[in-house]
């Protein structure tokens, strides 16, 4: 298995745990530690090493910030956690608040005393964070101190994991499409047309990309943890423990990069603050203390991570991949599909067992490498919880009348899948119906949107929404998330969200995965991946427009579809996904498979 079913967290300890955090921090004169859910990389998943939020307060989701004053703690979280978060930590040791702005600052304005000290770590907070932060709190005279040992790992101590040191294998053309070569070609390109020296990579994804490398640093992110540093001519620095590689991996980085040990990083960044190099990075993504190696702030070239964009946009080889990959994993998700109908109603399978039998049919296809991120299988209230994750403390049965969310992807060397699907267990309300159409009708509605170039996911993201707005409803998420290749499940620039204001490009992957939650009762969603094609004119009109392919293969419940809500064109968009699941699914599965997927795919 390539997940666990423990509780991932305690709270026994946590009132302990932060009373030696406070007498650390009056020790070191702080009035206020923040404790991010972050690493050096500032990714969205981390190492086991660096899981200090979880570790402190019991807190497991993949964003979120605790302040712990001297006598006050609060928790920030943004709208997929805050049911979660009242659920995992201790209420009388912390506030919960949803991340709304500057909120962060707020707060510490009202608590802390003119001229207080707010201590940070260096390598865990953005320029951007800390930039932001000591404008808004300049006028009540805070001081933000860098603490350069953090306070979490001082108490966490030798009980805190080791580093990572998965291997690293080379990752071929035949499925990235372009050489490293070529890529860092590219970059160097970008940086002498900007007039910049260089380029410091921090995110694992992107420097995996560049040079063609995978690994497994992280849980279910195939990426190898470095930092790098592209110049504008010659080779690339990777500052990576030289002793990871293998002889097949150093022959393959030889070409294009030069590794250096990581304690070598501080000093050629020194190096080229001294040298008065124009160095490039991403304010929003690099860490403070990178960029105070660099001479600070002002002597920095501000610019986005050069690599996002064309990492976003996949080669013709990663399409081919991808479809690939989305097609094997079809096939896995139907067969698991057809035993839930088979078994659930029986009342044999509780969340656990259901997550288990998912990855057992994706093991069985042979070309599983890991899953994308923890399964999210949760019945009845459960699903109500947007990133719920199952433990062996919180596992219940799938019973009649409820409604099933289970939420799953795969890493597959061609590619990377995300799905979600919400299944009736038995017969579902009029009420379970009304909700899931308006949520189908929103989903619909991104899958055949036609927009033109320029337009961005702030521009979709209401298509999503417009059924349930209709009916007073609504959903605290983005709608939509980049996906990469055999890298990250979340990937940016692109987005569909309230936020999403990068542009939407021809050959981005991006997730379509409107919801509903009922807190206490059931949660919906509907995920399925789609490739943005290139502009094509239609027939009468006079601009080329943008629009999706459909990558995810796997019927939707067509028990919870109330076709009374349905215009012919959405009805008739249900009709034809189902045949094109039932044409290109059905032959690779087993006769009882064959027959089930033939009635969960007639037409309305």
């Amino acid at each position: 298995m390539f997940q666990s079913f423990n509780a991932p967290s305690k709270t026994d300890h946590t009132p302990q745990r932060i009373a030696v955090l406070r007498a650390a921090m009056e020790k070191a004169n702080i009035d206020v530690f923040l404790v991010p859910r972050g690493d050096e990389h500032k990714g969205e998943y981390v190492a086991a090493r660096s899981e200090r939020l979880s570790w402190l307060t019991g807190f497991t989701g993949s964003a979120g910030l605790a302040v712990i004053g001297l006598e006050r703690a609060v928790l920030f979280v943004d709208g997929r956690y805050t049911v979660q978060a009242q659920g995992q930590v201790p209420k009388k040791l912390f506030e919960i608040e949803e991340v709304t702005g500057p909120r962060t600052e707020d707060w510490l304005i009202e608590v802390l005393p003119d001229g207080g000290t707010v201590g940070f770590d260096p390598m865990l907070h953005s320029l951007a964070e800390i930039e932001r932060a000591t404008a808004l709190l300049k006028p009540k005279k805070f001081k933000l101190k860098p603490v350069l040992h953090n306070l979490v790992d001082m108490i966490w101590g030798s009980d805190q994991p080791a580093p990572p040191r998965a291997p690293i294998v080379p990752h071929p053309v035949a499925l990235a499409g372009r050489s490293a070569d070529d890529k860092i070609a590219n970059i160097q390109k970008a940086l002498t047309a900007a007039n910049q020296d260089a380029a410091v990579l921090t995110a694992p994804d992107s420097i995996c990309w560049l040079l063609n490398i995978r690994g497994g640093d992280i849980p279910h992110t195939p990426v190898v943890l470095a930092f790098a540093i592209v110049p504008k001519r010659g080779k690339v620095e990777l500052f990576l423990d030289p002793k990871r590689l293998d002889s097949e991996t150093k022959a393959h980085i030889k070409g294009v990069a030069r590794v250096r040990p990581p304690a070598a990083f501080k000093e050629q960044l020194v190096n080229l603050a001294k040298l008065k190099k124009t160095v490039r990075l991403d304010p929003l993504s690099c860490n403070w203390w990178i960029a105070r190696q660099l001479g600070g702030p002002k002597k920095v070239a501000r610019g986005t991570d050069p690599c996002l964009l064309p990492k976003a946009i996949k080669t013709k080889a990663e399409i081919r991949g991808m479809r690939k990959a989305h097609l094997r994993d079809g096939v896995a998700v139907c067969q698991f599909l057809a035993w839930l109908d088979r078994e659930a109603p029986k009342g044999r399978v509780d969340e656990i067992s259901a997550a288990r039998q998912l990855e057992s049919f994706r093991t069985n296809t042979g070309k599983l490498k890991e899953i994308s991120f923890d399964t999210i299988s949760g019945s009845g209230p459960h699903g109500a919880i947007v990133h719920y994750r199952v433990t062996e403390r919180s596992n219940c049965k799938l019973c009649l009348g409820e409604l099933y969310l289970v939420d799953s992807g795969a890493q597959y060397r061609d590619g990377t899948t995300d799905i979600t699907r919400t299944i009736a267990i038995g017969e579902p309300s009029a009420e379970m119906r009304d909700r899931f159409t308006r949520v189908l009708k929103g989903h619909i509605a991104i899958a055949t949107a036609r927009f033109p170039k320029g337009s961005n996911g702030m521009t979709l993201d209401p298509m999503a929404r417009h059924a349930l707005w209709q009916g007073g409803f609504d959903f605290d998420h983005g709608t939509g998330h980049g996906v990469g290749s055999y890298l990250s499940v979340h990937e940016g620039p692109q987005s569909i969200s309230k936020r999403g204001v990068a542009q939407i490009e021809p050959g981005m992957i991006i997730s379509n995965e409107p919801g509903y939650y009922k807190q206490g009762a059931y949660g919906i969603r509907i995920e399925n991946l789609v490739l943005v094609l290139p502009a094509k004119k239609t027939t009468d009109g006079d601009r080329a427009m943008l629009s999706f392919e459909t990558l995810t293969l796997a019927p939707i419940d067509r028990r919870l579809v109330e076709p009374a809500l349905l215009t012919m064109e959405e009805w008739a968009w249900l009709d034809n996904y189902h045949a094109r699941v039932r044409d290109e699914i059905g032959p690779k599965l087993a006769p009882s498979d064959q027959r089930w997927l033939t009635t969960a795919c007639r037409p309305l």
